[in-house]
């Protein structure tokens, strides 16, 4: 989302936390995002398949919603996606991948 006054994105770690939690936006700005994401070992489509997973197997289906629209942008189709949930049914359990696909369809219907 870009703010009033330029054009440069605000970084995601602002949006969600700078106004309660400045050290945490700066960690996921700058570590996170800054360092963690660029790094050559995994592309960026990889890490964001190897995240949805993470966060469906733990559950964190409220972080769903920023991971899987940036999977999409990082080139993982939304079959994947659905696929990597429905796998995980029976490695991370129903409820978790019911809670996802919940998630999904509602990030794949914006």
């Amino acid at each position: 989302m870009a703010d009033d006054h330029t054009d440069q994105k605000v970084p995601a770690g602002q949006q969600a936390f700078a106004d309660i939690a400045p050290a945490l936006a700066d960690f996921t700005d700058e570590v996170l995002f800054g360092t963690l994401w660029k790094r050559s070992e995994l592309a960026p489509r990889d890490r964001s398949l190897v995240t949805v997973t993470a966060l469906v197997a733990t559950g964190s289906t409220e972080q769903l919603r920023f991971h899987l629209p940036l999977a999409l942008e990082n080139g993982v189709t939304k079959e994947e996606l659905v696929e990597v949930i429905t796998h995980l049914a029976f490695y991370a359990g129903w409820p978790r991948a019911a809670s996802a696909v919940t998630v999904a369809r509602e990030v794949f219907a914006e």
